[in-house]
């Protein structure tokens, strides 16, 4: 196996060390706000199996840039600006790279430091899909 350049765990230092990270305590805070967008980037099932937060947009992260870019076939109108983003996974890894990416494109965009793990403990409202059906 070759040797890796750089590790996950130096990207995710990297693109922390350039974004604009967001506490807990103060995402909370702007929950509801007409002027922020929460934007969970988490697998469908991380959302199914611990919630998420109320008012968030679900994008998956693999479509991320092709969402974000007026001209892709893509496009999302929810990315067309005016508001404060705000890009979340469980964790923080995966937000931190995500918002390194679309900084690099020219889109404007923080995230959750801690992620989405200990948003609950400290307070953060969550909504739960209903259970399926069998």
């Amino acid at each position: 196996m070759a040797a890796l350049i750089k590790s996950s765990a130096d990207m995710v230092s990297d693109a922390r060390a350039r974004i604009e990270e967001i506490e807990t305590k103060d995402l909370i805070a702007m929950v509801g706000r007409e002027d922020v967008l929460i934007v969970d980037i988490r697998d469908v099932r991380e959302r199914q199996r611990s919630g998420f937060i109320p008012g968030s947009f679900h994008a998956p992260r693999g479509m991320i840039e092709f969402w974000v870019d007026p001209k892709s076939p893509y496009y999302k109108d929810e990315f067309a600006g005016g508001k404060k983003y705000v890009f979340h996974c469980a964790s923080g890894w995966r937000s931190a790279l995500t918002v390194a990416t679309l900084q690099d494109m020219g889109f404007e965009a923080a995230h959750l430091k801690e992620g989405f793990s200990t948003w609950e403990e400290q307070g953060g409202p969550v909504e739960r899909m209903p259970p399926k059906e069998s």
